[in-house]
């Protein structure tokens, strides 16, 4: 018996001389823009995985987790950027936080781990670690964020961050979160306490140390809605230019004013501005 009628015509198999040796065609499936950009982005969530230890079952979720509000388009998508998840995040790295504290620092009391809490769970805090894993190169921003220097902003890392962890939660589940924060937050937790002195307080010292009036702080812009505000506040002391700070509340806003008029007079101090 002949084994030929079980196999595919040689025709079907043959190469189309019309095509041999010419390359792909970018409007041909699998080719092409979208597809090129596609396969980038997903090179570069999988370089994000490695570098922070966890790869997703669910890659839609680490997804959301690096959506800016301002990469959708329609009221209707506010809940596909990463603000709900930044929520979830948010208490999930508060409680993993909490815990390491708890064993790391068996003879501390209540006040020195609340003051390490408060320190290592900051929106700067979670925004260096950010920096770290290099989060900032795959979040996405809308055209005039991302032109605006979106991708350094410390509210964005520090949100996104957030997200991820909220992200990583939901996707493995409490022990996969907990590792998470382990291994970005472990180094910093046995960093030396930061002094109670916040920036305003330092400002304030230092002002009355030569002669000068309290400083004087006045909002100068609100903008953005209302769940989600960002104020822009001044500092003022007589004989010095005026500095600005922004943050998400006014006591956000002036303590950035005041760190950013610390820096122009030179005075270097080590400080925590919850």
């Amino acid at each position: 018996m002949s084994g030929g009628r079980a196999g595919k015509p040689a025709s079907s198999e043959a190469p189309n001389p019309s095509t041999a040796g010419k390359p792909p065609d970018p409007a041909a499936p699998g080719h092409g823009p979208k597809s090129n950009a596609k396969e980038r982005r997903r090179r570069e969530l999988a370089a994000l995985e490695h570098r922070i230890g966890y790869r997703f079952k669910d890659a839609a979720l680490l997804e959301q987790a690096l959506t800016h509000i301002s990469a959708l388009s329609g009221a209707r998508n506010r809940a596909a950027s990463y603000q709900r998840l930044e929520f979830l995040g948010d208490h999930v790295l508060g409680l993993v936080v909490s815990d390491m504290l708890f064993h790391a620092f068996a003879k501390a009391d209540e006040g020195e781990m609340s003051r390490r809490l408060a320190d290592l769970v900051r929106k700067e805090a979670c925004a260096d670690v950010g920096r770290a894993i290099e989060l900032g190169a795959v979040i996405r921003l809308g055209a005039s964020e991302a032109n605006a220097g979106g991708r350094g902003r410390t509210a964005i890392l520090a949100d996104a961050c957030e997200a991820m962890i909220g992200a990583v939660f939901i996707d493995g589940g409490y022990p996969a979160a907990a590792a998470l924060v382990e291994r970005l937050w472990s180094e910093r937790m046995h960093q030396p306490a930061r002094p109670l002195r916040d920036s305003k307080t330092v400002l304030q010292e230092w002002a009355q140390a030569r002669g000068l009036p309290t400083p004087a702080y006045r909002e100068v812009e609100r903008k953005g809605p209302d769940h989600d505000p960002e104020f822009r506040v001044s500092v003022e002391l007589p004989d010095l230019a005026p500095a600005e700070g922004l943050g998400r509340s006014k006591r956000a806003a002036e303590q950035a004013a005041a760190a950013a008029m610390l820096t122009r007079a030179g005075v270097k101090s080590d400080r925590r501005d919850g």
